[in-house]
């Protein structure tokens, strides 16, 4: 633990502390006249002495300590280093807290605001990953993290979290059943074209067709460009350089998702982030937002030539992914999922003592106050 001042330069406020030491000065040089009864006795041209006498010293030194406070004040003093090397346990609130017994530290939930153990369980977080990052940054670096989770984790990250220290990684056996996850459904298509673009359309088609469930219909409309959407098109791709109709327009801005090709009007206005690239990472697709709707648009003719990727087998799953991204793994196993090093270090903050200053100050003008205002006070002879 170090004192330090983030402001040095205020210091220079402490000139003002000859400030009182002047006017105790000057208050003690006032005279008074004293009349004698016979004056002839004096000697009509007396060698005058002084004396520096200072009246009322509790009072200059009070008002010294004010003015001395406030300088340090304006400096903002904090104190460095103050670590808490105590250890910290997290445990999953999927498991019985019970695992944490014969552990010293301070013990909290893995959940959002580290509640104490002594709380009821809280609901299973939906982001475990960010939450034992957010435990690595606001733990200092010299207490040891002890993380309990269960053998399935869910609500993780695509990538193993990467802290700042090694942790202890320890799974514990959980009564609780982990939900199922939904299957994804194949997003119904639908396809509007120009006059001459029937043959673009193909690529999509037969994407359509791979995800079709056996013995049932693919789920794509195709046709004409003037014709109007279906009431439960979810997903469009929009193949003329044509602008879009007023009614598509109002359509993607209420949350449908349409595919532009290169030469197709975007009505997106912000910014645009790349969204499928090619084996070298060359940009495929862009991404961007118009009102609660997503429009992508492809930064190449719609040739196999320009896009060799349309006549490729795993083109259904790119365009899948392109339509609807697809969520982050749902569940994984514990023992896959430790975390890793190479986070930069916590940065223990500074304590900042203007608080307690503050009071201090409040404390010695109160004092000041009263010893100024005192009936009782010093008087120079």
């Amino acid at each position: 633990m170090s004192p330090a001042l983030l402001l040095p330069a205020a210091l220079l406020a402490l000139v003002a502390m000859l400030v009182p030491l002047v006017i105790h000065i000057a208050r003690s040089s006032e005279t008074r006249t004293i009349d004698f009864a016979a004056l002839r006795w004096l000697n009509p041209s007396p060698r005058p002495v002084r004396r520096l006498r200072l009246d009322e010293r509790l009072l200059l030194a009070v008002r010294i300590a004010l003015i001395a406070a406030l300088a340090l004040f304006l400096a903002q003093p904090v104190l460095r280093d103050l670590t808490d090397r105590q250890p910290v346990i997290a445990i999953s609130p999927d498991l019985d807290p019970a695992v944490a017994q014969g552990l010293k530290g301070r013990r909290v939930w893995l959940a959002p605001g580290f509640p104490g153990l002594v709380e009821p369980a809280p609901p299973s977080p939906g982001d475990i990953s960010s939450l034992i990052r957010q435990l690595d940054a606001e733990t200092p670096a010299q207490a040891p993290i002890t993380l309990i989770v269960p053998p399935v984790l869910s609500g993780v990250d695509a990538e193993r979290p990467r802290l700042s220290r090694p942790v202890q990684w320890r799974i514990a056996p959980s009564d609780r059943r982990q939900k199922p996850v939904a299957q994804r459904t194949p997003p119904a298509l639908v396809i509007r074209y120009a006059p001459g673009a029937q043959d673009s359309a193909r690529y999509f088609r037969a994407a359509a067709i791979a995800w079709a469930v056996p013995d049932q219909p693919a789920a794509y409309d195709a046709a004409s460009a003037d014709l109007p959407l279906p009431k439960a098109a979810r997903h469009l791709v929009w193949l003329s350089p044509a602008p879009m109709p007023a009614a598509v327009l109002d359509w993607v801005e209420r949350g449908g998702v349409v595919l532009l090709p290169n030469d197709s009007p975007s009505p997106v206005e912000g910014d645009r982030r790349v969204v499928w690239r090619d084996g070298v990472g060359a940009p495929l697709a862009t991404a961007g937002r118009f009102g609660q709707g997503r429009v992508l648009q492809l930064t190449r003719p719609l040739q196999p030539a320009a896009i060799p990727q349309l006549v490729e087998p795993d083109f259904p799953d790119a365009l899948w992914a392109l339509l609807e991204p697809p969520p982050a793994p749902a569940l994984v196993a514990a023992s896959d999922h430790a975390p890793t090093l190479g986070a930069p270090a916590y940065q223990s903050p500074p304590l900042d003592l203007r608080p307690w200053l503050a009071a201090l100050i409040a404390l010695i003008f109160a004092l000041e106050r009263w010893l100024a205002t005192r009936r009782q006070r010093a008087t120079a002879p």
